[in-house]
């Protein structure tokens, strides 16, 4: 049975969507038929793969029951991975699913059809604790908590981890935290060192090992609509996102295939072709 994963936390700037795009990236490099769901109505975690949202059907449209969560699952030209895109009129779903009954768990009842199909769904929440994000926490099997290494680190977290617990009393009793993830990591200055050492206090054994650096290619990568290995998988922050990404399955990722797949391939078939004949090599 696949895993559900939600990527959360209602303060922006946190690394959130550039978390949910580089777990998914490495989950399928590592041979896991992965599915990342866009649920931000701006959108960036489907342009951050190499996806235009222009045309096709998004989760605003499964939502509204409009078309089958099916019919809204689209290739993109990584490994085993697959995304269901958004765009700005998530933004009036919001509000059209208020009056609407079982409004909090639209998405798991969707869900349910399609979870036996993938090794693990990658959610990428909304920055805010709206009705989206009640969604996300209702279908989760457990989240993700993206903080960035900042002074005001933890504002919030406890509006969330509230939350959290509500969810799990009226909507998901098994809902659990994977992980909090320290983000944007400056180990030059004395206030990283400090947030690390207070967000591994508050939450012990359930914060990450692995920390994300500060790191520009991190910045540049979903302008170009790639995730981080395909765009330089020698910076330290493709590094830090592998590790990760190992911590979330217990087991070791090989890159190895996806070091035949040429950046400038766009094509799919063409990046199948060049694994099977380095397979064959």
């Amino acid at each position: 049975m696949g895993r559900i994963i939600g990527v959360c936390n209602q303060k922006g700037g946190t690394g959130k969507t550039t978390t949910a795009i580089n777990v998914s990236s490495f989950l399928g490099i590592g041979n896991k038929k992965t599915l990342l769901i866009d649920m931000d109505p701006q959108g960036n975690a489907t342009s951050g793969v190499g996806v235009d949202s222009e045309g096709k059907n998004s989760i605003y449209e499964v939502l509204m029951k409009n078309v089958s969560l099916e019919e809204s699952i689209y290739s993109t030209q990584w490994p085993q991975l697959s995304i269901i895109p958004s765009n700005i009129s998530l933004t009036g779903g919001e509000i059209e699913l208020v009056n609407t009954d079982g409004r909090e768990l639209r998405l798991k009842e969707e869900l349910s059809e399609i979870k036996n199909e993938f090794d693990y769904i990658i959610i990428d929440a909304p920055p805010s604790l709206g009705l989206l994000t009640v969604n996300v926490l209702g279908a989760a099997d457990s989240l993700i908590i993206p903080i960035q290494c900042e002074y005001y680190a933890l504002e919030g977290v406890s509006k969330l981890a509230h939350t959290i617990e509500l969810i799990k009393d009226r909507l998901n009793a098994y809902l659990e935290i994977e992980g909090v993830l320290l983000t944007m990591a400056d180990f030059r200055t004395r206030l990283t060192l400090q947030v690390v050492e207070e967000v591994r206090r508050f939450f012990k054994e359930k914060t990450f090992n692995t920390i994300i650096p500060r790191n520009v290619k991190l910045a540049e990568a979903p302008s170009f609509g790639k995730p981080i290995h395909f765009y330089d998988a020698a910076c330290v922050g493709s590094k830090a996102y592998l590790s990760l990404t190992e911590e979330v399955m217990k087991e070791r990722i090989s890159t190895e295939t996806a070091k035949v797949l040429d950046k400038g391939d766009q094509d799919p078939l063409v990046l199948a072709q060049k694994v099977s004949m380095e397979a064959g090599e």
